[in-house]
């Protein structure tokens, strides 16, 4: 008999190598790569919340992140990396972050975050800081372009936030800290 901790723990590594990970390449392949995620996800959100172009175009910046994250019962962990865009200046601050938390729930899943930033104040506290705290429901059932998910949008302060799902198969009520940080070797 196949045991589910074992296979989740399989899932959990294949998830952090493949969508947590930028890859093999030099500084400017990373950094590319990083972008065409940005713009992709940008794409999806743009199509399925149109509103959000112009709230992103008239805010000093914004941020688009990658995370890979997977949930045992009791505790939750996930790693990603991402891209925080200074539209004043023209500028990207590449970042890489990680969670932990614990709750109930079971699952693996890849999902995209969407931070706007409507005040200088609070891009260039989250660059310099990185730290965000709080709770996280969901239910995700999503492969491809086929399935369902629970997407979220939240408010933090002079942030918004817009989460949703690539892929994956989870159910998890959590209570996580995220950790984000500057990326050394690519800004």
């Amino acid at each position: 008999m196949i045991n589910v901790k074992s296979v989740m723990m399989g899932c959990f590594a294949m998830m952090l190598s493949a969508c947590a990970s930028m890859g093999d390449g030099d500084t400017a392949q990373k950094q590319r790569a990083i972008l065409d995620m940005k713009n992709e996800v940008l794409t999806q959100l743009y199509s399925t919340k149109p509103d959000t172009r112009a709230q992103i175009a008239a805010a000093p910046g914004y941020a688009v992140f990658s995370n890979a994250n997977v949930n045992l019962l009791f505790v939750s962990a996930g790693t990603g990396y991402g891209v925080v865009h200074d539209n004043t200046a023209g500028q990207n601050t590449y970042m890489n972050m990680a969670e932990g938390g614990v709750g109930l729930g079971v699952g693996v899943k890849d999902y995209r975050i969407v931070m706007v930033f409507h005040s200088k104040a609070a891009m260039d506290k989250f660059v310099t800081s990185g730290w965000t705290f709080g709770g996280n429901a969901d239910a995700a059932a999503k492969a491809a372009n086929k399935g369902r998910s629970v997407e979220g949008e939240a408010y933090y302060g002079d942030v918004t936030v817009y989460t949703f799902t690539q892929s994956g198969l989870a159910l998890q009520a959590t209570v996580k800290g995220s950790k984000f940080w500057k990326d050394k070797e690519l800004n």
